[in-house]
């Protein structure tokens, strides 16, 4: 099946008191949506594609994402990569499980204070038991801002994560 086929919307399932998404096809609208309610609504990630072989997101710099010297915390850049990563690996998973970031390593290159950045996650190594990804984000001048990696595990006993 390609990606375009057979897209669907996230669905939930899970225990009283749990949810667990699957993301097997999601459209970047239903990405954005569902993942704003978590810590990419806080960052205002917008999704613009999603797909097993990339995810690209773009969010504004305001002064609510940044340290206190004026500039964007560096925080923020590692939850971006660990997102899109999780992103495309969830996908290309698809039903056989879900994945769990077990490593993230981001580089900062530039600082950013304001303006749109644009962050493209694609993969580097896609096994049966782990994923890596990299993911590289870029300024309104298409200037390198951070670089990360962001190695996966693919769970697929589903019920023994978070236990």
């Amino acid at each position: 099946m390609s990606d375009t086929e057979g897209q669907n919307t996230p669905s939930t399932s899970g225990d009283a008191g749990t949810t667990v998404t699957s993301i097997p096809h999601a459209d970047p609208a239903a990405m954005t949506e569902i993942c704003a309610r978590g810590f990419d609504g806080a960052v205002g990630l917008v999704y613009t594609e999603t797909s097993a072989d990339l995810v690209r997101a773009t969010w504004e710099v305001t002064p609510s994402l940044h340290q206190p010297a004026g500039i964007m915390h560096g925080g923020v850049l590692c939850s971006v990569v660990e997102s899109l990563a999780s992103i495309g690996a969830s996908i290309w998973l698809g039903e056989r499980g879900h994945v769990v970031g077990v490593n993230n390593n981001t580089d900062f290159l530039r600082a950013s204070r304001r303006g749109r950045l644009v962050a493209e996650a694609r993969p580097i190594h896609r096994g049966r038991t782990q994923q890596l990804w990299q993911v590289d984000i870029t300024n309104d001048e298409g200037k390198h801002v951070a670089q990360g990696k962001v190695r996966l595990a693919n769970i697929v006993d589903t019920g023994s994560l978070g236990h």
